[in-house]
């Protein structure tokens, strides 16, 4: 595993999403040099001159914005956060035309200032967004792909440790399928350190049983809408969980994340993207893990392939 020297990573649009992604990366030291765009010029410059005003605190990222689509050239990771914005009761999948249309003008312009770059998707719905900017785009499949479930599984694996009494980083857990209402956990899979979640016991806490975990489950497919509602977006822990992403991409640490990418005879699913444990180094995605299901569990993706399906027709994909 070698790191990119002298990483450049690009980020589009200088909303909340955008900018706390650049606040992250900068103060996680994910890349030696951050570049914003933004089509709003007065907005990402002022965005990026508060972030700029800060550096002295951090380590040795620079930060440069502006409203020319140039500055993404030489950038090792695009991450495309444009797009419009989730309100209210509204579900990820509502956004899917508007952000497909955004998209179409927007991937060509990027492929070619920077045909090398791995592509981080993060607008919503990021597993529709996926397909569409590999259409778009002709880039080859692992070399565009979202934050899918990562997120998700963070959320997931907080709840557990606050509830059996343990750190987050000791909990194994994740949150694979649709980013959005037909995401699941695989509870299969988790554990506390080297203990099956279900066996899980100690002097001071209940063990869990199935229906606690459904329930844990539900609050994390529901936290989004939770924050929305009560603040207009979240924006703090996807900026940290897609800084996370492209320093695995940076660092090429072949790292193990849920992800979201185009799916070929997977299971038995094709032409759809969903979140799948895979492996993320320098070259995006070098593989998806052939993850362990309970038959339960291939239902619940079959359905998330489903739900992606139904999308994707009228989008023309």
């Amino acid at each position: 595993m070698t790191a990119i020297e002298n990483s450049k990573l690009a980020i589009i649009g200088a909303g909340a999403v955008g900018t706390s992604i650049a606040y992250a990366a900068i103060t996680r030291g994910s890349a030696r040099e951050v570049v914003l765009y933004d089509v709003n010029t007065a907005r990402v410059d002022a965005e990026t001159l508060d972030l700029a005003h800060g550096t002295l605190f951090t380590g040795s990222t620079s930060i440069s914005g502006g409203d020319d689509l140039d500055i993404v050239i030489g950038s090792h990771v695009i991450v495309i956060t444009a797009g419009a914005k989730q309100h209210p009761g509204q579900s990820r999948l509502d956004l899917a035309s508007t952000n497909v249309d955004i998209l179409r003008d927007l991937m060509p312009k990027l492929v070619a200032r920077a045909p090398d770059a791995v592509y981080l998707l993060v607008t919503n719905p990021c597993d529709v967004m996926v397909v569409a900017a590999l259409a778009i785009s002709g880039l080859p499949n692992g070399r565009v792909f979202a934050s899918g479930t990562v997120l998700d599984s963070s959320r997931l694996r907080w709840l557990l440790a606050k509830r059996v009494g343990v750190s987050a980083s000791s909990v194994h857990a994740m949150i694979v399928g649709e980013h959005g209402d037909s995401e699941f956990a695989l509870w299969s899979q988790a554990s506390v350190g080297p203990v099956p979640i279900l066996e899980w016991r100690t002097k001071d806490v209940a063990p869990l049983d199935l229906e606690e975990l459904d329930r844990i489950a539900a609050d994390v497919k529901n936290a989004a809408y939770r924050v929305i509602a009560g603040k207009g977006a979240t924006n703090y822990a996807i900026g940290l969980s897609a800084a996370r992403i492209a320093e695995a991409v940076l660092r090429d640490e072949h790292a193990v994340l849920p992800v979201s990418s185009m799916l070929t005879d997977y299971r038995g699913i094709s032409g759809v993207a969903l979140s799948i444990p895979s492996v993320v180094g320098a070259r995006g995605i070098t593989h998806v893990i052939d993850t362990p299901f309970s038959p339960r569990e291939l239902e619940l993706l079959t359905i998330s392939a489903n739900a992606m399906k139904g999308t994707l027709g009228p989008l023309g994909f």
